[in-house]
């Protein structure tokens, strides 16, 4: 009878080792173009603000709710100087949410008299159209952007209208399963000018690196590591090849039971820091603070949200 011989160690862990052969027919649907920094922007550009505000939300039903909001705090005003000039502002906002499946209606009205529209509707399994406007009274201040997104099986690609004569389309395809590729191209009719941009995204359940560059002069590059299920570390750098001018910044989510802290450094030596902090159930407590030295602007802030 014949003896079975098992295979020497360095076969075995080779054999341990072997790549997995990839269906290039069955590759996974990226994210949109607009969104290859996700991961990125959620660790790195929290809702910072300055002085006091309050949320509440109130459910009417499964799908419809309303909304109310206070804001009180200095705003920044521009300047051609490096001092910081603020001044006193408070302001209420009144909102109406509906939320369905294939429907999605959200709308905002302020004290000073800007109101906000976004609107998202699946006209069907694939074609998602989104549209979202802003009426100001103030002279050229208001705007208004569709956009029709279609979601392919490996790929999506997007058109956008805006008022001013903006076109823009954009396309991105998964060409391995961590990879994708992409670019973009826009026409400002109003100011006559059009563009082209490229872009990469590699991600891995452990990471997710992007790129993305422009005719218009900007380099955009971040970088997300997943330590943990629950700690997240971010990078990014901005640069225009135009201005010269270069920003970086690291950041870090650090996601608890019961709150949810981020916090970044920049280049500039701006630190930021926002947590946030779940009292119970409908009841979550914010604080928000950015301390930039070389300015000598310091900016605190505190709120409550109050609803789900």
């Amino acid at each position: 009878m014949a003896t079975l011989v098992p295979p020497p160690p360095a076969a075995a862990a080779a054999e341990a080792i072997k790549p997995e052969k990839v269906d290039y027919m069955d590759l996974p649907c990226p994210i949109p173009y607009e969104e290859i920094h996700r991961e990125a922007l959620m660790s790195l550009k929290a809702d910072y603000f300055e002085g006091m505000r309050v949320d509440f939300t109130k459910g009417l039903n499964q799908r419809f709710s309303l909304s109310h909001s206070i804001a009180m705090g200095p705003t920044e005003l521009p300047s051609q100087s490096a001092e910081v000039i603020k001044i006193p502002t408070a302001n209420y906002e009144f909102g109406a949410n509906f939320i369905d499946p294939k429907l999605m209606l959200i709308g905002r009205v302020l004290t000073d008299g800007r109101v906000n529209a976004r609107v998202k509707c699946d006209l069907s399994e694939n074609l998602t159209m989104k549209a979202n406007a802003q009426l100001t009274s103030e002279p050229h201040m208001s705007h208004g952007m569709f956009n029709f997104d279609y979601k392919g099986s490996d790929y999506r690609t997007q058109f956008q209208l805006g008022n001013g004569g903006l076109l823009g389309a954009s396309y991105i395809q998964s060409v391995t399963p961590h990879l994708s590729l992409g670019g973009e191209v826009f026409w400002a009719g109003q100011h006559r000018k059009s563009g082209l941009g490229y872009a990469a995204r590699y991600n891995t359940d452990k990471m997710v690196a992007s790129g993305q560059i422009a005719s218009t002069g900007m380099v955009a590059l971040s970088y997300v590591q997943k330590v943990s299920e629950k700690v997240s570390l971010a990078s990014d750098l901005m640069y225009n090849y135009m201005s010269r001018d270069v920003t970086a910044s690291f950041g870090y989510d650090y996601i608890l039971r019961q709150c949810r802290l981020r916090g970044k450094i920049d280049s500039n030596g701006c630190t930021s820091a926002f947590l946030e902090e779940r009292l119970s159930m409908g009841l979550n407590f914010i604080i928000s603070a950015e301390i930039d030295h070389m300015k000598k602007d310091y900016k605190f802030g505190f709120g409550l949200t109050v609803g789900e």
